[in-house]
């Protein structure tokens, strides 16, 4: 660990209070990851396999109606990575926060240290960038000999993508769990969020064939941008113009939301 940089007032810099938070989280991880295996990095390839693989040996469509994919597993693989960066971002920011906060009641231990608020809800989201890194690169790396990948260097920005993605859903998610005091609220996450954006994002099929309302309601949701954006970086058709909306959209969405997310936090330990 690196000597202590401390503010004038005695404080803990922002990133030494964020590095001291990430250990912690680290050494959490280290005896608890097995369990994470399945969930994260087993289960979605299997879904992959499954889905774009063999049931996508039956449907035989045109790159056109395909957004440019030669096959419907090229077609689908950017758009399950990319769910797969919002679900796992939405996991690490449910439940932990909330055991941090009423159950386990972390937060208010570590706020007995030189450590802020700040450093707490900055280090779960640098958490989070760990978390959707690693298991959206254990997807492009399986899927990358299946040929579903126009270029090298596509995937690598797509995979960076992720990761804001991640960020863009977990600051937001962060900021209603650290609001919350009922974990049952986290079943409406759930069902009337994450299951509506998974099938209604373009994941599964062009947002075209939902017709012209439903193809606008789609266009506003955060992850048919990232769907989108992941995908036009994977086939190698990308539209600079479209890709820098698609890219707007998530940065201002996480600015916004790490900033609510501070804020709630410091509302709910301080107050």
């Amino acid at each position: 660990m690196a000597a202590v940089v401390s503010t004038p007032s005695g404080r803990l810099s922002p990133v030494e209070g964020v590095l001291r938070q990430l250990d912690n989280l680290v050494i959490i991880y280290r005896r608890t990851w097995k369990g994470s295996v399945f969930s994260s990095f087993v289960s979605p390839l299997f879904y992959v396999l499954a889905m774009g693989v063999l049931l996508g040996g039956f449907i035989h469509q045109s790159p056109q109606q395909l957004e440019g994919a030669t096959s419907y597993v090229a077609f689908i693989v950017p758009g399950l990575i990319a769910a797969q960066a919002m679900q796992t971002a939405v996991g690490e920011t449910t439940y932990p926060v909330m055991s941090a906060i009423k159950w386990q009641k972390t937060f208010y231990a570590q706020l007995a240290t030189p450590l802020q608020t700040r450093d707490l809800a900055n280090a779960m989201l640098c958490w989070v960038l760990f978390r959707v890194g690693t298991t959206c690169g254990v997807y492009f790396l399986v899927m990358a000999p299946f040929g579903v990948f126009a270029t090298w260097w596509g995937p690598v920005l797509a995979w960076l993508v992720t990761m804001l993605v991640g960020l863009t859903f977990g600051t937001w998610v962060f900021a209603f769990s650290a609001h919350t005091r009922d974990e049952g609220s986290f079943i409406l996450i759930y069902r009337l969020g994450l299951v509506p954006l998974f099938l209604f994002s373009g994941a599964f099929f062009p947002i075209s064939n939902l017709g012209t309302v439903g193809e606008w309601v789609a266009k506003c949701t955060p992850l048919w941008h990232a769907v989108n954006l992941v995908r036009m970086l994977c086939l190698d058709t990308v539209v600079a113009s479209t890709a820098v909306v698609n890219l707007l959209v998530l940065v201002v969405l996480t600015v916004v939301g790490w900033a609510l997310a501070l804020r709630s936090l410091r509302a709910r330990l301080l107050t």
